[in-house]
């Protein structure tokens, strides 16, 4: 008897240490890790960048935790509104809201836990005017570009503001204000979002339309003239690229590179024009990966 409620126990212990398992996966996945890492990874590009002094490790690792888990909630909090939406689209029909794994309360729970403990990190550990902007780009992606998005392509002009933060409050947490040199970096990425999330856009156009999603800068959805406007944007960032090093925040060495990408990047439209298909709109959003965190890097290396 005793064996068979040790066995019992035990069983049940499996149950419980597997079941747990599975719930912490799919708060995972509210995350979008990779999203959250990419923005971390511009924010902690500002914040070098802007740096004059030595590094404050506890400073920057307070920073780095608070801005993912701020993020985290902004993603969690667009799942939440986009619940229904999601189970229209192949690719997010799995996640935890559309398939019940996880409930809206459990999320909402999530969403508010993650943006008081990453915004009280960064107000402590860095500075309140950082962490106010990081609550600004979170209310500005979840409330304000999120509901937008079945509304009016707009939406993707609205959600570059919040996607091009990341590297300014960066500068911010490490300065403590916004400078000439913050909008700078704050500018390439704000026009770099356009080709990148067009090309996504352009990839993923069948399932936006089965959502309602109308993101595409045409009307007419993947044609001539969308892909025109995203070769338009791309070469903005040729000139862009050019600005860190005109302005001394980084050498000449690195602007080159920045170029020497925008150039490459915009080449990658020219594809996109002429053949018009998903594989050459799936290149340019490779392309689009690509291009940020080399720049990224090379304006780094080049001001050690």
């Amino acid at each position: 008897m005793t064996q068979n409620f040790d066995n019992q126990s035990l069983n049940s212990s499996t149950i419980d240490t597997k079941s747990l398992i599975l719930k912490i996966k799919q708060y995972q996945m509210l995350l979008k890790f990779r999203l959250s890492f990419l923005v971390v990874f511009s924010g902690a590009f500002g914040y070098f960048l802007a740096l004059d002094t030595e590094v404050n490790w506890v400073r920057f690792i307070a920073f780095v935790i608070g801005s993912f888990l701020i993020t985290g909630s902004a993603n969690t909090i667009n799942q939440i509104i986009e619940k229904e939406t999601d189970k229209l689209m192949k690719r997010t029909a799995n996640r935890p809201l559309p398939t019940g794994r996880l409930s809206v309360s459990e999320a909402t729970t999530f969403a508010i836990l993650l943006a008081l403990v990453g915004s009280v990190l960064i107000a402590s550990f860095v500075n309140v005017f950082s962490a106010c902007l990081s609550l600004f780009s979170l209310i500005l992606y979840a409330f304000v570009y999120t509901p937008l998005k079945p509304k009016t392509p707009f939406a993707v002009l609205v959600g570059a503001f919040p996607g091009a933060l990341p590297p300014l409050i960066g500068w911010v947490a490490a300065s403590g204000s916004i400078s000439m040199e913050a909008m700078i970096i704050f500018s390439i990425q704000f026009i770099w979002q356009f080709p990148h999330f067009w090309a996504i856009a352009w990839v993923a156009n069948d399932d936006y339309t089965n959502a309602g999603f109308r993101l595409l800068p045409s009307e007419g959805g993947r044609n001539f003239n969308s892909a025109f406007q995203i070769m338009i944007y791309t070469m903005f960032l040729i000139p862009l690229g050019l600005l860190p090093s005109r302005f001394g925040i980084v050498g000449i060495s690195s602007g080159i590179i920045a170029t020497i990408c925008g150039i490459l990047f915009l080449f990658q439209t020219f594809y996109l024009l002429r053949e018009g298909t998903v594989k050459s709109a799936m290149r340019l959003m490779f392309g689009s990966f690509i291009y940020l965190p080399v720049v990224q890097i090379a304006y780094l290396i080049d001001k050690l």
